[in-house]
């Protein structure tokens, strides 16, 4: 359906006949007709970053060889947005443990199924985490070893971008206990939503789960729990969407590119952390 199209699919099905001037596809992919200059920022906006597309000297646009068509829009990937609270912090990931886990699905863009579940880590909690987090030795002293429920968490990752907020230590811990667990981890694309509000949000002082909450207006229930967490990241990361969408990032594909080309000053409206390639900040003892 045209609807499920992103721009870049747009601008793509209209190259596919042949190159198309800028104002051309200005007004067949963006619909504008008015100030000529208007509409060719509008253009180089929405695709002068993204290689998957060649423009000339002339203006003449065309897709790039041996590039693979957009995808559909962000919000019609499918998402895993993943939060593990931990025995530890930054260091020492061959020593922590995993002693909870949170997955939340975003499908079609909507917030949806959940999961969540405490997890024996084999090892005493630092009166430190535990003060941090809530999860107590007692709490967990009767929950599930991680090699239990792994098979149920490798199905819930499976075919979906995997998204956390400083996705290098929450997909570090998870990959390294699914290893343990004698499980492969899967083969997935991976977003930061600390690197994504870096790039969309570039004026914010601080980009802590809390300062990103604030300033959306989303409020976390339970922070620093799994679930609290999690479901607090999936809604920022449909806001961030909307700001990625409003800067002509409107498929994942384009999102990835603009975010391995790092961060600029002003994007969109309102200005300024992956793929398999991975994306994050420093990874904390929980997300944010």
């Amino acid at each position: 359906m045209e609807d499920r199209l992103s721009l870049p699919m747009r601008a793509a099905r209209s190259l596919a006949t042949g190159p198309r001037h800028t104002l051309d596809l200005a007004r067949e992919v963006l619909g504008l007709q008015g100030n000529p200059a208007v509409a060719s920022k509008a253009v180089f906006t929405l695709l002068g970053t993204d290689p998957r597309f060649a423009v000339d000297a002339a203006g003449e646009w065309s897709l790039a060889a041996g590039a693979p068509e957009p995808g559909a829009p962000l919000a019609h990937a499918r998402y895993a947005v993943v939060d593990v609270e931990t025995t530890g912090g930054t260091r020492g990931w061959g020593e922590d443990r995993i002693t909870e886990v949170a997955i939340v699905h975003v499908d079609d863009g909507i917030v949806g199924a959940s999961y969540e579940t405490l997890v024996n880590p084999g090892r005493p909690i630092p009166p430190r985490i535990q003060g941090f987090t809530g999860i107590t030795d007692r709490m967990v002293a009767s929950a599930p070893w991680f090699e239990a429920v792994a098979p149920q968490i490798l199905d819930l990752l499976r075919g979906r971008v995997f998204v956390a907020h400083n996705v290098r230590f929450d997909w570090g811990m998870m990959r390294r206990e699914l290893l343990v667990a004698g499980e492969d981890a899967p083969d997935v694309e991976r977003l930061c939503t600390v690197r994504l509000a870096r790039r969309l949000l570039p004026r914010l002082r601080s980009y802590g789960l809390d300062s990103l909450s604030a300033h959306y207006g989303i409020r976390i229930r339970a922070r620093h729990r799994a679930f609290g967490d999690a479901f607090g990241t999936a809604e920022l990361l449909l806001r961030l969407f909307r700001e990625a969408e409003a800067a002509g990032l409107s498929d994942l594909a384009s999102l990835l590119n603009a975010l391995e080309a790092g961060p600029r000053r002003r994007v969109g409206k309102r200005g300024r952390r992956g793929r398999r390639r991975t994306t994050g900040a420093a990874a904390g003892a929980a997300s944010g």
